[in-house]
């Protein structure tokens, strides 16, 4: 069951020479959530998930993810303290095996002293198996990461933060370039991977995210334009005007 204060965020301002990108922003999401933030270019989606991850310092504000201030914190901290995040551009090894991939992201061995004493035990490798079934991975452990598809290397990137086993989960654009059926898949996967997580996911695709969303947050020159539903937010005027009628 979802419950409030899981990730708060109050007056978040991030200035860049000048120019908010993102502008006194109030946004929470509750635990188990899976919410997708939608808005132009420029209006400050990528750079709100940058700020949550540790990526970028905020000029004004706090994050509250659970009770810790995300604020304060440095990026690997962010990191170990529950929060995983997927870029634009997958970021994998590709010269290493998808099953390589999942072992080198898993938490033992992400330090020096896990790397050096490190070994793939029954427990890893039934966790590995796991991800992959949900990353749709099973048949291409084997194979080497170079070789996938443009989605398969997608769903790699998301089942390198899986087996992290983050609390909450930020996804940019995780279906840019895929095919109608690799959205699809994709779209089942998310809706997997998000039962005991919770899911802040950006956008473009409407019609991917009419198949997963359950709140729709959209943005508009760093602010809070409007929320709610998918029919809320399709119906809403103002969303219309700076976003959905172009």
């Amino acid at each position: 069951m979802a419950t409030g204060n899981f990730l708060s965020i109050t007056n978040l301002t991030v200035s860049f020479d000048g120019f908010k990108a993102v502008d006194e922003l109030n946004f929470s999401v509750d635990e188990g959530e899976l919410r997708v933030v939608i808005g132009p270019n420029g209006a400050g989606k990528t750079t709100l998930l940058d700020m949550i991850c540790g990526k970028t310092k905020p000029t004004n504000g706090t994050i509250k993810f659970r009770d810790l201030e995300l604020t304060q914190m440095i990026e690997y901290q962010i990191n170990r303290a529950g929060v995983g995040r997927k870029f634009q551009t997958p970021s994998i090894y590709e010269d290493l095996t998808v099953l390589e991939n999942l072992e080198i992201s898993y938490p033992e061995k992400r330090s020096v002293t896990g790397s050096l004493f490190f070994k793939r035990t029954a427990e890893i490798m039934e966790k590995i198996e796991i991800v992959a079934a949900q990353i749709f991975l099973t048949e291409e452990l084997g194979t080497k990461a170079g070789l996938l598809s443009h989605g398969q290397k997608q769903w790699l990137e998301i089942g390198l933060c899986l087996t992290q086993d983050p609390e909450l989960l930020l996804l940019d654009e995780p279906v840019a370039g895929m095919s109608a059926r690799e959205r699809e898949q994709t779209a089942e996967l998310l809706k997997s991977v998000s039962a005991g997580r919770t899911l802040i996911l950006i956008e473009h695709d409407m019609v991917f995210v009419e198949l997963i969303a359950q709140t729709v947050t959209v943005l508009h020159q760093g602010k809070l334009l409007a929320e709610g539903s998918m029919q809320e937010v399709q119906s809403d005027e103002r969303v219309i005007d700076v976003y959905l009628g172009n």
